[in-house]
C-alpha cells in the first residue's frame, strides 16, 4: 500500500506545515511584545520499517517550544523599576492571585524582563499580574542568609511600609587642629568650646558639645589638652574624658603621642576611634592614632575645625527607589539617607528551552529545564540585574516572513502530493472498465 502512504504522508505534512505557521504567526504577532521568546517547530521524520522490500511512507512530526536562551534588545525607559537581567537568568515572580490568597508559599514563576510598580499594598507588581519576589532586609539594611534550591524567605517586594525613615548617628570624624601657643607657658589657657550635632534613633537632632582646655605648666610647653564631652540629650551628662597629648617631634610634630581615659569613654589605640554612650548608644568618634597625621592635631595658634563629618540623617520622606546590579533594592529619602530594603535574585536552570511556558512571557520549572537555583546578580553564570530597562521581543520579523514564505510552498508541495495520489487512485478505479 505504497500509495496509501504517500497520501498519509502528505496529510501529516500539511498538519506539520499548519503548527509551524501557527508558530510563525504568533511570532510576528508578539514581535513589539516585551520579553516575548521565539516559538520554534521543528520537524522529524518518521521512518517504517522496510523489511519487506517496498517502501512506506512514514511521514512528519513536528515538536513545538520556545527558544527562552535566546534574548531580545534591551532598551532604556525612565521608571527605575523596570527591570531585565543583562545575560543568563530570569526575574522571581508570582502571580497576584497567589499572593493576595495568603495560603502560603508562593509558585515561582519567572520572567527576563518586567515593568514593577508598587500597587495599592505597596507590592512591585506588573500590569499583567505578576509580583516581584526579593528577599527582605534587616532593619539594619543587612540581608541574611537564605536558602539558594528552595523558595524559603522569598516575598514580594513591598516599598509601603518605608515611607519614613531616619538614620541614628553611629561614628564622627573629628578633624580638629588645636593651637599650639594655648599650652605654651604663660597662655591664657583658653577653653576651646565644639558643639557637634548627631541624630538619635528616632531622628531628632541631638548635640554633643566638645570641650578642649589647653594644660598650662609653668615653664616650657606641656602639649597636653583634657577632652570633655557632655550630651545635651542626657542633660548635659559627661560621656566622655580624655587626656590627648602631642608629639613635638621634628619627624610627627602636631601629631596625637597618645591618649588617657579619664573616666568616662574609651579609646582603641589600633583604630584611633573614641567610643562615648550617647543617649541614642554608642557613638565612635574618629580621632585618629599616635603618630598619624589625621584627625586631632596640634599646630601653630588657630583653633580650626578642619574637617567635621558624621553619619546618620534626620527622618526623611521616600523620594525614589533603585535597584543595582547586584539586585539590591535601595529606598532613598529626602533627606540623602538611602536603605537597601531587599535583594532580588536571579533564577537559573540548566536547561531554559525545557522551561514552561506561561501566560505573560512568563515560565516554571518542567522536568525537562531540571531544578532551579537562586543566584546573587551578577554572580556565577547568571547576569546583572538592569533598572531603567525593558528587553524587547526576540521575534525577527524579516526572518519570520522569510520562514512563511517557505511555509507556504510546503504546504502546497504537500496538498499537491494528496493531489496526485488521488489521481492515481482514479486511474487504479479506472482499470476495472
Amino acid at each position: 500500500m505504497t500509495i496509501s502512504s504517500s497520501l498519509n504522508a502528505g496529510v501529516t505534512g500539511l498538519n506539520v506545515n499548519a503548527s509551524r505557521l501557527a508558530t510563525i504567526s504568533d511570532n510576528i504577532a508578539n514581535s513589539a511584545t516585551f520579553g516575548y521568546k521565539r516559538s520554534v517547530a521543528d520537524f522529524h521524520s518518521l521512518v517504517l520499517d522496510q523489511s519487506r522490500g517496498a517502501y512506506s511512507a512514514g511521514g512528519v512530526r513536528v515538536t513545538t517550544g520556545r527558544a527562552v536562551d535566546q534574548r531580545g534588545t534591551l532598551i532604556t525607559t525612565n521608571n527605575p523599576t523596570d527591570l531585565s537581567v543583562g545575560g543568563r537568568g530570569m526575574l522571581p515572580v508570582s502571580p497576584m492571585s497567589a499572593v493576595n490568597a495568603g495560603t502560603g508559599e508562593l509558585p515561582l514563576q519567572m520572567t527576563t524582563t518586567g515593568s514593577f510598580r508598587a500597587d495599592a499594598n505597596g507590592i512591585l507588581r506588573t500590569q499583567s499580574g505578576l509580583a516581584l519576589l526579593g528577599w527582605p532586609a534587616n532593619q539594619d539594611g543587612e540581608i541574611p542568609n537564605f536558602p539558594r534550591d528552595t523558595l524559603g524567605g522569598l516575598q514580594p517586594v513591598r516599598v509601603d511600609g518605608n515611607q519614613l525613615e531616619g538614620d541614628a548617628t553611629t561614628r564622627i570624624s573629628l578633624g580638629v587642629n588645636l593651637p599650639a601657643t594655648d599650652t605654651a607657658a604663660g597662655s591664657a589657657g583658653t577653653v576651646r568650646e565644639l558643639p557637634i550635632e548627631y541624630f538619635g534613633n528616632l531622628g531628632q537632632a541631638q548635640n554633643l558639645n566638645i570641650t578642649f582646655t589647653p594644660t598650662v605648666p609653668a615653664a616650657g610647653r606641656s602639649n597636653e589638652w583634657t577632652i570633655n564631652i557632655t550630651d545635651e540629650a542626657l542633660g548635659g551628662a559627661v560621656v566622655g574624658e580624655f587626656t590627648v597629648t602631642f608629639d613635638d617631634s621634628r619627624d610627627n610634630g602636631g601629631t596625637i603621642s597618645g591618649i588617657t581615659e579619664d573616666g568616662a569613654g574609651t579609646y582603641d589605640a589600633t583604630t584611633g576611634m573614641i567610643t562615648i554612650m550617647a543617649q541614642s548608644g554608642p557613638i565612635e568618634l574618629d580621632v585618629g592614632r599616635p603618630l598619624e597625621a589625621r584627625g586631632m592635631s596640634q599646630l601653630s595658634n588657630t583653633f580650626a575645625p578642619l574637617s567635621i563629618t558624621k553619619n546618620g540623617s534626620p527622618v526623611g520622606v521616600l523620594a525614589s527607589i533603585e535597584v543595582d546590579a547586584n539586585g539590591m533594592l535601595s529606598a532613598i529619602y529626602d533627606s540623602g539617607f538611602t536603605r537597601v530594603i531587599a535583594q532580588i535574585p536571579v533564577v537559573d536552570v540548566p536547561n531554559p528551552n525545557g522551561l514552561q511556558p506561561l501566560a505573560n512571557q512568563s515560565y516554571q520549572v518542567s522536568s525537562e529545564s531540571g531544578a532551579y537555583y537562586l543566584w546573587n546578580a551578577g554572580d556565577g553564570p547568571v547576569g546583572d540585574v538592569i533598572g531603567f530597562s525593558r528587553e524587547e521581543s526576540a521575534t525577527d520579523v524579516a526572518s519570520e516572513l522569510t520562514q512563511l514564505i517557505q511555509t507556504q510552498r510546503a504546504y502546497n508541495s504537500n496538498a499537491k502530493v494528496i493531489q496526485t495520489v488521488d489521481e492515481m487512485l482514479q486511474e487504479t478505479t479506472n482499470i476495472k472498465r
